[in-house]
C-alpha cells in the first residue's frame, strides 16, 4: 500500500449531492452516526433527515446543501480512517469551492462545528446573492485561454472555474453568459453548455455574499494546518490563519484555480488520490489533468470497500 506521503485527498463541491448520501455509513460506523448527530445539534434542525430522506429540492438549497456535503465528506473520511485507509495525514489536500472548507477542517484549520456554521451562512449568503441578481454559468470545452479571454472581454463574463486543460466555466450576468455561449460556439468550442445553477457563482455578482461572509469569519478561530491545503483562489498552498481568513472570503468571487491546485499536489509528491464525499466529479477532472492518475473514490460502503481493494494493490 502507498504511504500517505504519496497520497492526496480531494473533497467534493456543491452539485454532487443526492438524497440518501451518507446514510449507509451511519448504519455501519457509530462515529459516522455521531457526525450527523453533531451536525443536527449545531445547526438546530435535522440536516441528517434532509441528507437521508430529502426531498431533493430542500437538499439542493445552498444553505442546506453546503453543510450537508461537508458532513457527508467528513463521515467518508472517518469511515476511511476506521477502515485503515487514511490512518495518517496525506501529502496534501484540496477541495472544490465548498470542499475547500472540508479540506481546511480535515487539516486542523477549524473545528467541525465552526465549519458547519460557516457553510450554513456561506450557502445562505450565496443563495440570497443569486436571488438579488440575474446570473448564470456556462461550461466551455475545447477553447484555449486566449480565446476565452477574448470572449470574456467582449461579453463581460468572467472565468469562474479552471477545471481542466479542456474545461473552463464562465460566470456572470445572464445576458453576458448567453452572449458568451453564442461566441464560444462560433469560435469552435466542442461544447458550450448553460449550467443548471442558481446564479453566477465565483463572479463579482457574489460580492454581497463575500462581504457578509468576511464578517462571519472575523469571529472564527483558525489554527495552523497540519498539511498543505490548496487555495482555490491562488492555486497554491494556504498560509497562516489570517491569510486563510482573507483567502476564503475572496474565494466566493474569485476564479477556482483547480488545475493549478492539482499540479501543486503532484509537485508535492502525490501519486495516489482519494476523493471523499458524494459524486465523482473531482476524479473525472483529475483524469483530464493527468490521465495516468491513480484515483479512488469514497462516498458509501460499496465505494469504501472498492477503495480498500485498490489501495491494497498500490
Amino acid at each position: 500500500m502507498l504511504t500517505m506521503a504519496e497520497t492526496a485527498w480531494l473533497f467534493a463541491g456543491q452539485g454532487a449531492q443526492f438524497v440518501g448520501m451518507g446514510k449507509d455509513l451511519t448504519e455501519a460506523f457509530p462515529a459516522c452516526r455521531d457526525v450527523f448527530m453533531r451536525a443536527d445539534d449545531t445547526l438546530g434542525y435535522g440536516l441528517s433527515d434532509i441528507c437521508f430522506e430529502g426531498p431533493l429540492e430542500t437538499l439542493t438549497k445552498s444553505n442546506h446543501c453546503q453543510p450537508a456535503i461537508f458532513a457527508v465528506s467528513a463521515a467518508c473520511l472517518i469511515a476511511a480512517r476506521e477502515s485503515g485507509l487514511a490512518e495518517s495525514d496525506p501529502a496534501g489536500m484540496a477541495g472544490l469551492s465548498l470542499g475547500e472548507w472540508t479540506a481546511l477542517h480535515a487539516a486542523g484549520g477549524l473545528s467541525f462545528e465552526d465549519t458547519l456554521r460557516v457553510l450554513e451562512a456561506r450557502g445562505r449568503f450565496m443563495q440570497e446573492a443569486c436571488e438579488e441578481t440575474d446570473g448564470a454559468m456556462l461550461s466551455v470545452i475545447g477553447l484555449d485561454s486566449a480565446t476565452l479571454a477574448e470572449i470574456c472581454a467582449d461579453t463581460g463574463a468572467v472565468v469562474a472555474n479552471l477545471n481542466s486543460p479542456e474545461q473552463t466555466v464562465l460566470s456572470g450576468a445572464r445576458s453576458a453568459i448567453e452572449a458568451a455561449e453564442r461566441l464560444a460556439k462560433e469560435k469552435g468550442a466542442k461544447r458550450a453548455i448553460l449550467l443548471n445553477v442558481a446564479g453566477a457563482f465565483h463572479s463579482p455578482l457574489m460580492a454581497s455574499a463575500a462581504r457578509r461572509l468576511k464578517d462571519v469569519l472575523a469571529d472564527i478561530e483558525f489554527g495552523p494546518l497540519r498539511v498543505p491545503v490548496m487555495a482555490n483562489a491562488t492555486g497554491r498552498p494556504h498560509g497562516g490563519p489570517d491569510q486563510i481568513r482573507d483567502a476564503m472570503a475572496a474565494q466566493v468571487t474569485s476564479s477556482v484555480q483547480w488545475v493549478s491546485c492539482m499540479e501543486q499536489l503532484r509537485a508535492a509528491g502525490a501519486s495516489r488520490w482519494i476523493e471523499l464525499g458524494p459524486g465523482r466529479v473531482l476524479s473525472g477532472l483529475l483524469k483530464r489533468v493527468d490521465s495516468a492518475a491513480r484515483v479512488c473514490h469514497i462516498q458509501d460502503l460499496s465505494s469504501l470497500e472498492k477503495a480498500g481493494r485498490e489501495l491494497a494493490d498500490g
